[in-house]
């Protein structure tokens, strides 16, 4: 049965994810607090346009000395863990208070080489596409994408794309059929809470990189297009898709289904 395998929120864009067992749709129909903070340039002002909100943020893109920490987060106090891999003390941040705010930036800074400013943004966040919610994938995708590289895992792929919200009991790109001409949607659990597509998600370098030393696999997104190209599902539409470099669907929750919550193990049910 389709059913919801994983959720994950990354309270710091760009900086680890972390497992919950529930997650709430904000108003915005993002996850609360999925990217509620972000490393930005100092220098960098915020463009408002209702909702929207764009700012230069730091995140792997940016630089790869991202890679060369690992990171903890307890949603409960708004504390952020650091330690870097290389060795040093593991630091904590108290993300809710300007002060822990400051403190972060200067010690990010610090370790980037750059300088920083921890920022905290109420949804839809820094999120990519603040008009669209949670990213979603199957289990069986990340284990197609592992087997077309030698020694990635499966945990691996997950850490590189970084999905939302990832569904169990669903064949590989199962989640390809959400965008297109005429696409279905899915409900999950009871059926209150509904998602559509918005678009495929066109990837960027991040994914070439092994989450944990940073090191690119080479010829990666060759690799990637080939072997996506040759496995693309029946049940996609190709003209949703700009490229073969795309995996994960970025999806949009309506306004109905918004302010409500799911959880792992909700069944999931595509939907006209």
């Amino acid at each position: 049965m389709a059913h919801i395998e994983r959720l994950r929120l990354y309270p710091v864009k760009g900086l680890d994810g972390i497992e919950v067992e529930a997650a709430r749709i904000t108003d915005a129909g993002t996850l609360a607090g999925d990217r509620e903070f972000a490393m930005c340039d100092p220098e960098a002002g915020r463009i408002e346009t209702g909702s929207d909100m764009q700012t230069l943020a730091y995140n792997g893109k940016q630089t790869d000395r991202i890679h060369d920490v690992r990171t903890g987060f307890d949603p409960e106090t708004g504390t952020l863990t650091v330690e870097p891999k290389a060795g040093g003390d593991r630091r904590r941040f108290d993300l809710s208070t300007e002060t822990g705010r400051t403190e972060a930036s200067e010690w990010f800074g610090d370790f980037v080489g750059d300088q920083v400013e921890f920022r905290r943004h109420e949804p839809p966040a820094f999120v990519d596409r603040p008009n669209a919610g949670p990213s979603v994938i199957s289990t069986a995708t990340l284990e197609t994408v592992a087997s077309w590289f030698d020694d990635m895992t499966v945990e691996s792929a997950r850490r590189r794309l970084r999905a939302n919200v990832e569904i169990g009991g669903v064949p590989a790109f199962w989640e390809d059929r959400f965008v297109g001409a005429d696409a279905p949607g899915f409900v999950v659990g009871d059926g209150s809470v509904r998602f559509e597509g918005a678009e495929p998600c066109a990837r960027c370098v991040v994914p070439s990189r092994d989450p944990e030393t940073g090191d690119p696999l080479p010829e990666f997104q060759e690799r990637f297009v080939e072997r996506r190209e040759a496995t693309f599902p029946e049940w996609a539409d190709p003209d949703a898709f700009p490229h073969f470099y795309t995996v994960m669907l970025i999806s949009r929750v309506p306004g109905a289904s918004r302010e409500r919550s799911i959880a792992v193990g909700d069944g999931v049910t595509v939907q006209g």
